[in-house]
């Protein structure tokens, strides 16, 4: 009888979480922009509308602790603005999406989800990030590059 329990939790928690990840853009080799006045430099604008907007191509923040993850988004949101010059207030709101990883010791990651809104409107987006893989930090379609 415990080892039908036993069995049956394994078999549960490793049903949850996909043997291939569908991460798309995983760029080991990236480099993080430079962080100015508690900002992120960006230097490109990303070219693919999926960017950030779909789980399977988040903003790869990563390698990063759980407990920077605020800090690290800060930086990534402080570094933008809308396309008019809009602040933006940004919160996570989920997590979603395991994926296998070998860059955390339960060999499993989520994607945090964060929920952005441009001061001045009521339209609210939300964007994928990954704080467990390394790609190229881009500025997502419908922002722009904070130029101060």
């Amino acid at each position: 009888m415990k080892y039908s329990i036993f069995l049956l939790l394994v078999m549960t928690f490793t049903s949850c979480i996909s043997t291939k990840s569908t991460i798309q853009n995983i760029d080991n080799s990236a480099v993080k922009p430079i962080v100015k006045n508690s900002m992120f430099l960006f230097t490109e604008y990303a070219e693919d509308g999926k960017y950030g907007f779909d789980a399977d191509y988040p903003i790869n923040i990563g390698l990063i602790l759980e407990r920077q993850e605020q800090q690290y988004l800060g930086y990534f949101f402080n570094g933008l603005e809308g396309k008019n010059g809009e602040k933006i207030s940004f919160k996570k709101v989920d997590t979603c999406c395991p994926f296998p990883t070998k860059n955390n010791t339960m060999g499993a990651g989520t994607l945090s989800i964060y929920e952005y809104q441009f001061e001045g409107t009521n339209k609210k987006g939300v964007l994928y990030f990954n704080i467990l893989e390394k790609g190229k930090i881009l500025c997502p379609k419908g922002f722009k590059i904070k130029t101060n």
